[in-house]
């Protein structure tokens, strides 16, 4: 192939391409749907915020980080907390559609390249006497295309006339003898993005890739909160536990002195019927609460990826506090934190991009192919010179009825996009909801709590003062009954809303982002392409250690003493049945 000819082609296809690179883009101008966020959190307005679980952040507060569960100082948390990023599953599945769409941008980037392809080929292959006469008439003289041996034993190649030729021509007359072409061609096409339409398409992909990334991100944000939260649950299920134990041995104790009574003859035997069933109930009240502790600590195994058969929690005692969380009050910075808010922006972008694939379909396609390489009937003279081929041109295809499927196209991808606008709007509305629920909520749990624990002590001391009056005669034993039923109810009711205090916290920081933002996309594509880590591990190499199933949680200390006791008139305690 000559050289002006290469030449006169690569300034083609440069000219093209620079072409291509300044046609049009028929995508509409991108801007993020805007959405009012007000300009403070009306939650956020309490001077006594910094004593009700969150407070007002300040240029000079440290901000919530990537490990916002530290900041409850529990390092049992810390160590199952990190795990979760390394074993948990659905983030493992989150993370490899995020290289799945990765891979997707580089598919559509390629078509910014032109196409090789080499074909190399052997026919064998012999055409039809009748087919041959069309072009000779049945004449002996014809016109041979190819290579062989002429009558003076010279080799040639071209266009000859006559017969006088011998070897396997392709031939046109009425030669048909089988012959053998063997070909090396190198192909290449190169579609020219006048309209857009690739580069759209790259965007399209890469904005889905993004909003992939910040999906792993909201899916490892959302894992970490359910760890954080069963958790917590699990404590206050071994609280709970404590606290009926505690209470147990009251009614216990209350028994033995109603059999005494009753032996003695001066006690009834439906008290001591009563005495009995309040000490059966509380006994299985105490053992349901295995089925709650076993249910969350199998939740925990499965959120840091190991089977529950070989993970369990030793009991410890739970005295959590509850952490100030700090809270912007400017609402529109949630967009920049949350990662669902920021997926949900960018499939937005995803879908303006696909307007403008959609409307280049309207227009002509212009591609540039080519084709060079040796043909000949004999492989030993495959590679002369002589023997090459080239084609190269412009195909411009334009389609003149598809019976409205672009209008149809363009249509849904306007409607796919409104949908996405919609969807973003939404997840706007839903966080700012969210973020609005939980500080009322630890505000007026705040205040739950202290108004609950006043009602713990004044029916710790109504059973004091039963429990004194059956003593000495003067009210039977149902009002003690009555009492302390109320005070184990009231003490239930203020672990229950320590728990619902500290569930909420961890709401808010989820609901906060947990210390995320935009400005961490390249660290969140980072985190996305490094794959699963090690399963068993920590990143420091330690394991999380792993126990036989405890026994139900003993009472290392008692939290109150309800009864005043007798020893000479409760004598020795019977062993319990």
């Amino acid at each position: 192939m000559n050289r002006p000819y290469f030449a006169s082609l690569s300034y083609a296809v440069l000219a093209l391409s620079g072409l291509a690179m300044g046609g049009c883009n028929l995508a509409p101008h991108y801007d993020p749907p805007k959405l009012d966020t007000g300009d403070k959190f009306k939650e956020a307005v309490h001077i006594d915020a910094p004593a009700e679980g969150w407070k007002i952040a300040d240029p000079q507060d440290a901000v919530l980080r990537g490990k916002w569960w530290e900041i409850y100082g529990d390092q049992t948390l810390n160590e199952l907390e990190e795990r979760v990023a390394n074993s948990n599953q659905s983030i493992i599945a989150a993370e490899a559609n995020y290289r799945a769409s990765q891979a997707m941008v580089q598919q559509a980037e390629a078509a910014f390249f032109p196409t090789l392809s080499l074909n190399p080929s052997v026919t064998r292959s012999r055409s039809s006497a009748s087919v041959e006469t069309l072009g000779g008439a049945g004449s002996t003289s014809g016109a041979i295309t190819g290579i062989g041996t002429t009558g003076t034993g010279t080799t040639g190649t071209g266009t000859t006339t006559g017969t006088a030729t011998t070897g396997t021509p392709t031939a046109t007359g009425t030669s048909v003898a089988p012959h053998t072409i063997y070909a090396l061609p190198l192909e290449a096409s190169y579609q020219i993005d006048l309209w857009g339409s690739v580069r759209n398409n790259v965007a399209e992909n890469r904005a889905n890739a993004r909003a992939s990334a910040a999906q792993l991100v909201n899916t490892l944000l959302s894992t970490q909160s359910t760890l954080a939260q069963d958790y917590f649950q699990l404590r206050i299920a071994d609280e709970e536990r404590r606290v009926l134990d505690n209470t147990l041995e009251d009614f216990r104790a209350n028994l033995h002195l109603v059999q005494v009574l009753y032996n003695n003859g001066l006690d009834s035997e439906e008290d001591l019927a009563q005495a009995e069933t309040q000490v059966k109930s509380a006994e299985a009240q105490a053992t349901d609460l295995g089925v709650t502790r076993a249910t969350f600590e199998h939740a925990i195994a499965v959120l840091i990826g190991v089977p529950p058969s070989g993970f369990s929690l030793p009991y410890v005692r739970f005295n959590q506090t509850l952490p100030p969380i700090p809270v912007d009050g400017v609402p529109a910075d949630l967009i920049e934190r949350r990662p669902d808010i920021a997926a949900a922006e960018r499939q937005v972008a995803s879908a303006n991009a696909g307007i403008g694939v959609a409307r280049a379909a309207f227009f002509p396609t212009l591609s540039l192919s080519g084709e060079a390489g040796f043909e000949s009937t004999a492989i030993s003279q495959l590679l002369k010179w002589p023997n090459r081929f080239w084609s190269v041109g412009p195909d411009l295809a334009q389609v003149l009825f598809d019976g409205g499927l672009r209008r149809a196209e363009t249509a849904q991808a306007r409607a796919q996009f409104d949908a996405a606008a919609a969807n973003y709007r939404q997840t706007v509305l839903s966080a700012l909801q969210g973020v609005e629920d939980n500080l009322a909520s630890l505000r007026i749990l705040t205040q739950e709590l202290k108004q609950q624990h006043e009602a713990a002590v004044a029916a710790k001391r109504a059973v004091e003062l039963s429990v004194v009056r059956f003593q000495q005669g003067v009210d039977s034993y149902i009002n003690v009954i009555t009492a302390q039923n109320s005070f184990l109810t009231a003490r239930e009711t203020e672990v229950q809303l320590q728990l619902r205090q500290l569930t909420a916290s961890v709401n808010l920081i989820n609901n906060l982002g947990g210390g995320w933002s935009t400005s961490q996309w390249s660290d969140s594509e980072k985190m996305a392409l490094r794959g699963p880590g090690e399963p068993s591990k920590l990143p420091d190499g330690t394991n999380i250690p792993v126990a036989n199933p405890p026994p139900h949680p003993q009472h290392d200390i008692r939290p109150e003493e309800i009864l005043k006791r007798d020893q000479d008139t409760m004598g020795e305690q019977p062993p319990s049945p």
